[in-house]
């Protein structure tokens, strides 16, 4: 089922995630949810508070970014199959100077701006079946998994602008807000009135 993405401006999106264990009710269908709603989206990553849910759990399918030619071969190959659940996600370190990326967000329809980030980050998590993984990643693939970390965080890669840059999207994410904007996707907008 294809849930409503919740919009800039609702306060789950600013709380801190719970962790979660096995028994959380009807995970293996949220997770379903979440995919669908993703993937219906155009998204590469989807975290729970962008559906309502203020818990540490989030999904990343960067396949999409197999096409990008802009990037090496081997990362498109890595992209390609970089997908997955991750519960309970802690990123352990990070490493390898910033850089800029222009990045975008279901949750903040059309803006994109250029955010600095890590280049590599050591991760842990937990799949659907609860088995403990360790990785490292790097380029792109850190940061699908960092933004989405974000997420869980309560934090918005718009949080990661300049003052002026903020300044100067105010008005554009009022509008999110208020449902003022287009979007090919279902929206679920905290100031619409209607």
């Amino acid at each position: 089922m294809i849930l409503p993405i919740v919009a800039y401006g609702d306060p789950v999106l600013r709380k801190i995630g719970k962790d979660i264990d096995k028994d959380y009710p009807n995970l293996e269908e949220l997770i379903e949810n979440m995919t669908d709603t993703m993937h219906n989206a155009k998204g590469v990553g989807l975290a729970a508070p962008q559906v309502g849910k203020s818990i540490r759990l989030f999904i990343i399918d960067a396949s999409p970014f197999e096409e990008n030619e802009e990037l090496e071969e081997d990362e498109r190959a890595f992209l390609k199959d970089f997908k997955g659940v991750f519960i309970n996600p802690k990123i352990i370190e990070e490493d390898g100077g910033e850089w800029a990326f222009s990045e975008g967000c279901l949750s903040i329809p059309n803006i994109n701006e250029d955010i600095f980030r890590e280049e590599q980050i050591d991760i842990e998590y937990m799949d659907e079946n609860f088995q403990i993984h360790k990785n490292t990643l790097n380029g792109l693939a850190a940061r699908i998994f960092q933004h989405e970390y974000d997420h869980i965080e309560g934090v918005l890669f718009t949080d990661k602008l300049s003052t002026l840059k903020k300044r100067l999207l105010k008005k554009k994410l009022a509008n999110i807000s208020k449902g003022n904007i287009d979007v090919a996707y279902r929206m679920k907008f905290p100031l619409n009135k209607k």
